[in-house]
C-alpha cells in the first residue's frame, strides 16, 4: 500500500519543554511502517517499523539534531507496556477442559453399578440404561435411521449411520457460529482482508465439502432402497429452492425493514451459494451415476483410478467449470481495471486502481446483480480501505464452491476403498497430496507472490485445493476415531451437525437478542467479547442436544 496520512504534528514553540504533540491510535493487527516527512513534505526525515500491542501507549519522540543539515533522531519509547491479548483465550479453554475432565469423570462414575442404580432410582427416566450404554446419547442404529435415512454406510449389510460426518459437520458449523458472533473480537476469528487465511475463512469451505459427501450417500441411499431418478431429482429441486429462499427471505441483513425491502435486498450469501451448489453437484451425480457404484462393485481396468475412471462424465464437466472460471478471472475486460486482476482495490496496489475490487468477480456482480443487490462491507474494507460493494458469495466464486463439493463428493469412494480394498493408504493420501502440490504450485508457497493466490473472497481454485486437502485430512482423522476405532462419539459437535439447518438460521436470525448477546460493560475487552460469543456458542449446542433428545431434526 501507498503511505496514509495519519496525524499533523505541530511544531513546537521554540521550548523544549512544550514539543509540538499529537495523539493517534494506530492498529495492531499488522506490523506497521510510520514515515515522518517535513513539513513540505519534500523528504522523509525517518522512518520506524514496529508492530504496536494492544493497549499500549507509545511515544515517537522526534528531535532536531542539526538544522543546518536538517537531520533528526527519531525515538520508540514505551509508556505503557501491551496488554496481553491472548490471556481471555487460555482462561476459555481451561475453563472448557474443566467441564470436560467433570463429564469425563462422572461418565466413569455412571460405569460403577450402585452409582448407577443410585442414579437411576433419583430420575427414573425410560431411557436411562440406553444413554448410558450409547455414549452420552450417541444414537443407536435404529435411532440413526429413523433420524435421517437419508445417510448410511454403503455396506448394504450395515445401516448404521456415518457419525462422523454429523461430527465434522458439526465442528465447522459451530465454528461458523462462534466466528459470525464475533470470535471475541480477535483478528485471526475474522475473516482475511484480502490474500491468506484466518480460522474464519475455514468453516465454510470445510461446510461445503461436508455437503458433497453427504450428496454421495444420500443418493445413493435413495437410489438404492428403489427411489426413481425422477423422484429424487424432484428432491433436489425442492431443496435447492427452499435453502435458496431462506436465504433471501430469513437470513437477510435487511429482513428487518420489512418483506417489501427489495431495494437494497442482498441476493447472494451462504444459504443461496449452497443450495445452487447442491442443485448442480447433486443433479449432475444423479445423471452420471452407474449401478454398482453405490455398493462398491464397479470394476475399472486400472484399480489405482477407480475413484477418477468411472466418473470421467463428471470430471469433464467440473473441469469445464474450471475453464470458464480461468477465462472470465483473467481474460474478461474490466472497465478501467488491468486484465486478470485479483486485487482488493482500494489503497492495495499504491491506490492505482481503487475501484477495481474483486476484477472480474466483482464486476460480474455489480453488472448482473446490481450494487444495491450485494454486499456493501467487504472485509477488503477496513485495510484496504475499499469503497466498491463486493460480494464474497457472488456468482463467479459459486464455481469454484461447485469444485468443493465435487471433491467432498469423492470421499465416498475413498470410504469404499478403505471397506473393500484396504488401500487407504495409497488412494487418500494420493488425492490430498495431489491437492496440496497444486496448492503450493498455485500460491508459490506464498500468501502475496503466487500465480494464483488463496483467496477467500474470491473463492480462488488454491483456496478450494488447499481448503479441500485440510478437509480431507481432518474427516479421515475424525472417521478414523469416532467410526472405526470408536475412541470418541462425536459430542459435543455431533448434536448441531444433526440440526445444522436449524442451528444455522436460528443463530442468524436471533444474533442480537438476550441471551445470545446483551449490554457490555467494556466494549474494548477481549474477555466481555469472548464470554459473549462463548456462551452464545455453546448456548446452541446445548439447544441442538436437547432437540436432538427429543428427536426433533430439521430437515429440508
Amino acid at each position: 500500500c501507498s503511505y496514509q496520512f495519519l496525524a499533523f504534528v505541530p511544531p513546537s514553540n521554540g521550548s523544549l519543554r512544550k514539543p509540538g504533540t499529537v495523539v493517534v491510535t494506530v492498529d495492531t493487527q499488522h506490523p506497521l511502517t510510520l514515515s515522518l516527512s517535513g513539513s513540505t513534505g519534500d523528504r522523509e526525515l525517518c522512518k520506524i517499523q514496529y508492530h504496536f500491542g494492544e493497549f499500549g501507549n507509545y511515544s515517537l519522540v522526534v528531535k532536531t539534531l542539526s538544522t543546518s543539515t536538517k537531520t533528526v533522531s527519531c525515538d520508540l519509547v514505551i509508556n505503557e507496556g501491551p496488554i496481553n491479548s491472548y490471556l481471555p483465550i487460555l482462561f476459555a479453554f481451561l475453563v472448557y477442559m474443566g467441564i470436560l475432565a467433570i463429564l469425563i469423570v462422572g461418565r466413569l462414575f455412571m460405569k460403577i453399578d450402585p452409582v448407577r442404580n443410585w442414579v437411576y432410582k433419583k430420575l427414573n427416566p425410560r431411557e436411562t440404561d440406553r444413554l448410558i450404554n450409547s455414549e452420552l446419547g450417541s444414537p443407536n442404529t435404529t435411532d440413526s435411521i429413523s433420524s435421517d435415512p437419508t445417510l448410511h454406510l454403503w455396506s448394504t449389510a450395515s445401516r448404521q449411520r456415518l457419525r462422523s460426518l454429523d461430527t465434522f459437520r458439526g465442528l465447522s458449523l459451530i465454528i461458523m457460529v462462534f466466528v459470525n458472533y464475533g470470535g471475541g473480537k480477535y483478528w485471526f476469528f475474522k475473516h482475511e482482508s484480502w490474500n491468506g487465511l484466518t480460522v474464519a475463512d475455514l468453516v465454510f469451505p470445510w461446510f461445503v465439502f461436508i455437503m458433497g459427501t453427504s450428496i454421495s450417500l444420500s443418493l445413493s441411499s435413495m437410489l438404492r432402497w428403489g427411489s426413481s431418478k425422477q423422484k429424487v431429482l424432484g428432491k433436489i429441486l425442492w431443496r435447492s429452492f427452499l435453502l435458496i429462499l431462506l436465504g433471501i427471505i430469513v437470513v437477510n441483513p435487511n429482513y428487518c425493514l420489512g418483506p417489501l425491502s427489495w431495494d437494497n435486498l442482498r441476493i447472494p450469501g451462504v444459504l443461496q451459494r449452497l443450495g445452487f451448489t447442491y442443485l448442480v453437484v447433486a443433479a449432475l451425480e444423479l445423471l452420471f451415476t452407474k449401478a454398482g457404484a453405490e455398493s462398491g462393485t464397479l470394476e475399472t481396468p486400472c484399480p489405482a483410478l477407480q475413484d477418477i475412471l468411472p466418473y470421467w462424465p463428471q470430471w469433464i464437466f467440473i473441469l469445464m467449470l474450471e475453464a470458464i472460471w480461468l477465462c472470465l478471472t483473467f481474460l474478461l475486460p474490466v472497465p478501467g481495471c488491468p486484465r486478470g486482476y485479483l486485487g482488493p482495490g482500494g489503497i492495495g496496489d499504491f491506490g492505482n486502481y481503487p475501484n477495481c475490487t474483486g476484477g472480474a468477480a466483482g464486476y460480474i456482480d455489480r453488472l448482473l446483480l446490481g450494487e444495491n443487490h450485494i454486499y456493501q462491507h467487504p472485509s477488503s474494507s477496513v485495510i484496504y480501505q475499499t469503497t466498491m460493494p463486493y460480494d464474497p458469495e457472488g456468482i463467479l466464486g459459486t464455481i469454484n464452491t461447485i469444485f468443493m463439493a465435487f471433491l467432498g463428493l469423492q470421499v465416498p469412494l475413498f470410504l469404499l476403498a478403505v471397506c473393500y480394498n484396504g488401500k487407504i493408504g495409497y488412494i487418500n493420501f494420493r488425492n490430498f497430496l495431489f491437492q496440496g502440490i497444486i496448492s503450493a504450485i498455485l500460491t508459490k508457497c506464498s500468501k502475496e507472490e503466487g500465480f494464483i493466490p488463496i483467496n477467500k473472497n474470491l473463492w480462488s481454485v488454491s483456496y478450494v485445493t488447499t481448503m479441500s486437502c485440510f478437509a480431507f485430512i481432518l474427516l479421515l482423522l475424525i472417521y478414523y476415531l469416532v467410526d472405526v476405532k470408536r475412541l470418541w462419539s462425536g459430542a459435543p459437535f455431533f448434536y448441531p451437525g444433526m440440526n445444522s439447518i436449524l442451528v444455522y438460521i436460528g443463530h442468524e436470525v436471533f444474533e442480537n437478542y438476550f441471551p445470545f448477546k446483551w449490554k457490555m460493560q467494556d466494549s474494548q475487552s477481549h474477555a466481555e467479547h469472548l464470554t459473549q460469543n462463548l456462551i452464545a456458542t455453546t448456548l446452541w449446542v446445548i439447544i441442538s442436544y436437547l432437540l436432538y433428545r427429543r428427536r426433533i431434526f430439521w430437515k429440508i
